[in-house]
């Protein structure tokens, strides 16, 4: 058999049967990079079940309008069939990017504060008011940019800008606001804790400029964040 349906085929069973490894390696290797940077189990792990959820909002509504015909006409859609194989592995990397960035810029502006105050439910508090507003107003920037593509009349353009901006929205306004600091709350000082066999091994990263590494003074007393006195001339 041969012709442009059989090779279709043939390439849509190739790359629906790559999609688990191509998935299983992007988190694997988000889940080591978030270890490395914030010295903890929770917090990567936490971050794949969130960012795979986020993922997920994106898939389920390009299927429902693009695939069931659901709300078609509100983006112009005309026709409705199956989602092209490369779609979801395209979306899947950038929405995987995209939302471990928000992680990073939230969880990195609660670890401050836990390394300072060594209070898990102060620091989760102080990171998500910091952190909110700026992290709400950069995904309604990525929202009207991603949704505009849905004016164009590429099928997949179209498609590609509304699972984009349906992740974006479903991540800002419920994950990193809502579960990412409702899971911290949960797990209090969970947060932090990191094999010491781990520890040793892998690198140290740190995300700004500091006097100690990333992780330093896991067991330093509750005030050792308070300003050291000037030293005598």
């Amino acid at each position: 058999m041969g012709g442009q349906t059989a090779l279709g085929i043939d390439v849509a069973d190739q790359l629906s049967s790559k999609l688990p490894l191509f998935v299983g390696m992007v988190v694997a290797l988000s889940f080591i990079l978030l270890m490395v940077v914030f010295r903890s189990l929770a917090i990567p792990a936490t971050a794949a079940i969130m960012n795979l959820l986020s993922a997920a909002a994106a898939f389920g509504v390009i299927t429902a309008v693009f695939q069931w015909g659901w709300l078609k006409s509100l983006v112009g859609v005309t026709n409705t069939g199956p989602v092209n194989p490369f779609i979801p592995i395209l979306m899947f990397a950038v929405l995987f990017g995209l939302t471990t960035d928000y992680q990073v810029f939230l969880v990195s502006r609660i670890q401050e504060e836990w390394l300072r105050r060594r209070d898990n439910a102060a620091a989760v508090r102080i990171g998500q008011a910091t952190t909110g507003r700026i992290i709400s107003a950069a995904a309604a920037i990525m929202t009207v940019v991603f949704f505009a593509f849905t004016f164009t009349t590429d099928r997949t353009i179209k498609m590609i800008g509304l699972g984009m901006a349906a992740a974006v929205i479903v991540d800002a306004l419920l994950v990193r606001t809502v579960l990412v600091p409702s899971l911290m709350h949960t797990l209090g000082k969970t947060n932090w804790r990191l094999p010491a066999i781990l520890d040793r091994w892998l690198p140290r990263l740190s995300l700004e400029d500091s006097d100690e590494p990333n992780g330093a003074g896991k067991d330093a007393p509750a005030d050792s964040g308070e300003l050291r006195p000037a030293a005598k001339a």
